[in-house]
């Protein structure tokens, strides 16, 4: 019996998100400014189901699978809004859900630290895939459960605020999130993310 951990529909991919999910993925890139969306699921190797659904019933393009000990996660994207929400309607079909049956996110941390010191700076940027943090500038740190719920999470904050997409992990047992920026961009971004992940529903 499969569990919808992660459902979300992004309307727009910001720029800095769609190269980040171009650089790090295996699957077809996304550009941005077309729409996406991120299905979680539990157990992990449903999502190749999941996959074969989507990929079947419209002309999406999947940028992202990964088949984790635990749990699948799977972006899909196209310039079509529509057909990537008739995707979603066929994946909730598929799986005798609705969207509401699935998770609600929960934000399980999340931290700002101003003015970044530059050796932790080098650290960060050794271990990072996306842009460069400066000593100086201000780091905002989220954690979501599920996971997939952080792509939201940064998309929204790109959208919201001036900010530079440091790393994002959106598989696993949680999700994660580091953006920079001066300290009132990463105000605007800490706050567009938080809200966006509240105005999710689910159980």
């Amino acid at each position: 019996m499969m569990t919808l951990r992660t459902f979300v529909f992004l309307d727009s991919l910001q720029p800095q998100l769609a190269a980040f999910i171009g650089k790090t993925s295996r699957g077809f890139l996304p550009l941005p400014e077309q729409a996406s969306l991120f299905v979680e699921v539990s157990p992990a190797m449903a999502i190749n189901r999941i996959t074969d659904v989507a990929l079947k019933a419209t002309n999406v393009t999947p940028a992202i699978q990964v088949v984790e000990r635990a749990y699948g996660l799977l972006e899909i994207h196209a310039f079509d809004k529509g057909d990537v929400q008739r995707a979603g309607a066929a994946i909730l079909k598929a799986m005798e859900l609705n969207e509401d049956k699935r998770m609600k996110p929960t934000i399980f941390s999340n931290q700002i630290i101003r003015s970044i010191e530059p050796y932790q700076a080098q650290i960060i940027n050794r271990n990072s895939q996306g842009m460069m943090i400066l000593p100086g500038q201000s780091l905002f740190i989220l954690e979501t459960e599920p996971a997939g719920y952080v792509a939201f999470a940064a998309n929204e904050a790109e959208k919201a605020a001036d900010i530079s997409l440091v790393q994002i992990q959106p598989y696993g047992a949680f999700g994660r999130l580091w953006l920079s920026g001066t300290e009132s961009e990463i105000d605007s971004a800490a706050e567009a993310a938080l809200d966006a992940l509240n105005s999710l529903s689910g159980v």
